[in-house]
């Protein structure tokens, strides 16, 4: 048991949470009283391939620990250099990693690196920006860009992440993700935890074909995409949380890049079935489920963005060459642009070298060559059950609306049924009266062509390809001042001493 800082006047025995890290043994637990918590450096991670190149500021890879702050607010682990105020938004106060030729290499936050078993709990972060690489608040990271996956267990719960500055897309530095897991098997959960200000997104979940993974009790507001997901597959639920006030809500992809092996596919494993589908369901094969979540309002073109995540300005959630989802009994309201977007999604990434050529483009169909390389993702076999709509395509561009499907024709295709609008009637959808023609699950069918307005509305709104300018009278507002929130007070833990071993900080009641 190591105590860092001071709690109730009883100091502990480390001088620093990194001291503490690295002298804590499998089994161990670290607890952290309240304090702005900055180090003096970084830690390069041996055999880093992505973002982790970055090293990070608090390394984790000893195995089976908990690490707990005693109060979520008032611990605040800060990328911002010492001697600065708490989370300064001053450029000057940054600390972007050391220097890497013309620019700096970035710097990540708390990163569990190929630990299994490791609990985060009750603090927040803030200020870890990338410049080549990094940017990343807290990560439980089994290997990124690796296409393996390397950590089993996690747990990370009363957690807050944030920035206070943005220089501007790449390669200026930016904060990229806020609350972060990939390249696990799980299981693994954030609970109760918040994200906002990130030029990504506010939650990412990737490179895991079978995630094990529950986000429950989560926020994501003020970022470029509230949650985004590439190649999460599997075992994987988003349930009681809140997407608001982001530029997109919920994005889950296929990509042909280094969130290796694609595709998105949220089919149950080894010809497994959902043991508990949600009532109303006709699919019982799939395991990627999105319940009772609310994506309200998200128009934000005032977000951090990041070159590499082109939101969909006003939507509430798009399926992006994903299959196999099931997204139900959620609330779509007064996002602008569409409440829910299906389309398919044309990757032109390149993996990195130590990408298995044979989990290039798996799932996709590729074209060209080189550098016009294209590897396109098809939508399909997702159902959409027993949603509310609410308000939704407010910039009235042609298209907008409740629903929108853009995909060729599939013998598995998408289905949408029991879908309302808020107060009573059928949401507006491209195809029309889409419930009426896509209501049965398995059934072959198809949406909107390439060549429909649909698709060229949301090709124009995500600037995948291009800043494509929308014709007169048509619109997707962006701004060109980025406006950072505040970094809001969230619940911490009632009491935590629950379960800590016996100690100075919990031996008696506080």
């Amino acid at each position: 048991m190591l105590r860092v800082g001071t709690f109730n006047g009883e100091k502990g025995q480390c001088a620093s949470i990194r001291e503490a890290v690295h002298a804590v043994e499998p089994g161990g637990w670290i607890l952290l009283g309240p304090g702005d918590y900055k180090q003096s450096g970084y830690e390069p991670i041996a055999g880093a391939l992505g973002d982790d190149k970055a090293g990070a500021d608090i390394l984790i890879t000893t195995p089976n620990i908990h690490i707990r702050g005693m109060n979520r607010n008032t611990v605040v682990i800060d990328g911002t250099k010492p001697g600065s105020p708490k989370c300064s938004s001053k450029e000057a106060d940054q600390n972007l990693g050391p220097v890497e030729g013309s620019s700096f290499l970035g710097n990540n936050g708390v990163v569990v690196y190929k630990a299994n078993g490791v609990w985060l709990q009750n603090f927040s972060a803030c200020n870890f920006l990338g410049a080549n690489s990094g940017g990343d608040a807290i990560w439980f990271d089994g290997g990124g860009a690796s296409g393996t996956q390397q950590i089993g267990s996690w747990w990370g719960e009363y957690l807050s992440s944030t920035s206070t500055y943005w220089a501007g897309k790449e390669p200026k530095p930016s904060a990229k993700y806020g609350i972060y897991a990939s390249n696990t098997y799980g299981p693994g959960i954030f609970e109760h935890t918040y994200a906002n200000n990130m030029a990504d997104a506010g939650y990412y979940i990737g490179a895991c074909p079978d995630c094990n993974t529950i986000l429950n009790h989560d926020h994501s507001e003020n970022n470029d995409l509230g949650y985004s997901g590439s190649n999460s597959g599997g075992h994987l639920i988003i349930e009681n949380s809140e997407f608001n006030n982001n530029q997109e809500g919920v994005a889950t992809t296929s990509q042909n890049n280094d969130d290796a092996p694609s595709p998105q596919d949220g089919i149950c494993p080894n010809g497994q079935t959902n043991p508990s589908p949600p009532p109303g369901a006709q699919r019982t094969n799939v395991c990627w489920v999105m319940i009772h979540n609310r994506v309200i309002n998200n128009n934000n073109g005032a977000t951090p963005t990041s070159a590499g995540a082109p939101g969909l300005v006003g939507t509430g959630m798009t399926i992006a060459g994903g299959r196999h989802d099931l997204v139900v009994e959620n609330t779509f309201s007064g996002n602008n642009a569409w409440g829910i977007l299906l389309v398919p999604y044309p990757a032109t990434e390149t993996p990195p070298p130590q990408i298995p050529q044979e989990d290039y483009c798996r799932g996709g169909v590729g074209s060209g060559s080189g550098e016009s390389f294209v590897c396109n993702y098809e939508a399909f076999a997702n159902e959409i059950e027993g949603n509310t709509f609410a308000k939704n395509g407010g910039f009235k561009n042609p298209s907008n609306g409740d629903i929108g499907e853009v995909s060729n024709a599939a013998p598995d295709g998408n289905c949408w049924h029991g879908n309302v609008e808020e107060g009573g009637g059928t949401p507006s959808s491209e195809p029309p009266e889409i419930q009426t023609t896509h209501g049965t699950c398995g059934q072959p069918n198809s949406g909107e062509p390439a060549s429909s307005v649909l698709a060229a509305q949301a090709a124009c709104d995500s600037q995948l390809l291009a800043e494509c300018p929308p014709a007169p009278g048509e619109e997707y507002p962006r701004s060109n001042e980025v406006k950072l929130m505040a970094l809001p007070q969230e619940p911490s833990m009632a009491n935590p001493c629950e379960g800590v071993p016996s100690n100075p900080w919990c031996s008696r009641k506080k």
